[in-house]
């Protein structure tokens, strides 16, 4: 096995290093909560050390949870639309979205196995919030994506439960977003290198309309030959120093990204934007 050199300072996110990645500024946060009332919080769940021993362990996983609206987004509901490209991963709640044209729950994001009790979760948190729900009200479908984190993490053990996905709600903030090994980015896998959860944000000019783009990826698929920086094929570099470290074998995996614009699309004007 390659022994990888420890850290000499503290880690830099690409563009630290002067990377050129797009031609517009970053938000404030570079991150979806640049978008004014989306907050972001996560959940993670990290327990055991050793060989698999499946129902109890090790656990890499957790939840994410973006909140469209401060919170508000049942009572408060927006325009909303999607695309999928290869369906996999799953998003629960997907048909219903692109039918609509509206999104009336947050967004969480978590393991493949996990989504029934993340969308349970996200029901009972509502109806919790808003009696009315399925009486007074309509029914809801929560919107949960998947990816598979079965190489790092006891996926079959189901280990995310209702608190989960209640401490990731409840800690939902704007401000700076946590990426990388957090959440349900916990267990993800990209490019055979650490994946997870990662976020970024342009600034249209003001002649371009001064709107806010926000996006947050749960990152989970490829070989390290496909990694690609601001352009540059700096997987094809690392392959070799890296053709010794332990990889998932297979390249079965997926990406779930969610996207935020304070700008006045319709529904159908969004799902050309996710595109």
């Amino acid at each position: 096995m390659v022994r990888i050199p420890e850290e000499t300072g503290p880690r830099v996110r690409a563009r630290e290093l002067g990377l050129p990645l797009g031609r517009f500024k970053t938000g404030k946060f570079n991150a979806i909560t640049d978008v004014e009332g989306v907050l972001v919080g996560h959940s993670t769940i990290i327990q055991g050390e050793g060989p698999l021993r499946p129902g109890h362990g090790p656990v890499r996983t957790g939840v994410t949870a973006i909140l469209p609206n401060l919170g508000n987004i049942f009572m408060d509901r927006m325009s909303g639309g999607g695309f999928v490209l290869n369906g996999a991963g799953e998003v629960s709640g997907m048909t219903q979205l692109m039918e609509w044209g509206l999104i009336e729950t947050p967004i969480l994001l978590t393991n493949t196995m996990a989504v029934g009790a993340v969308s349970d979760g996200v029901a009972r948190y509502l109806v919790q919030r808003y009696p009315g729900i399925g009486d007074e009200h309509d029914v809801i479908i929560p919107v949960v994506g998947e990816c598979d984190d079965s190489w790092l993490n006891d996926i079959s053990g189901r280990h995310v439960r209702q608190e989960h996905v209640l401490e990731a709600i409840n800690n939902a903030a704007t401000g700076p977003v946590r990426e990388g090994n957090v959440g349900g980015g916990t267990g993800m896998v990209t490019c055979d290198f650490k994946g997870g959860i990662g976020t970024s944000s342009r600034k249209l000019p003001e002649v371009l309309g001064g709107y806010t783009l926000g996006v947050l990826v749960m990152s989970n698929f490829g070989k390290m030959h496909n990694l690609r920086v601001g352009g540059l094929p700096v997987g094809e570099v690392l392959a070799e120093k890296f053709k010794n470290t332990p990889h998932r074998g297979k390249s079965y995996g997926s990406i779930i990204a969610v996207v935020a614009t304070d700008a006045p699309l319709l529904s159908h004007q969004i799902n050309r934007l996710c595109k």
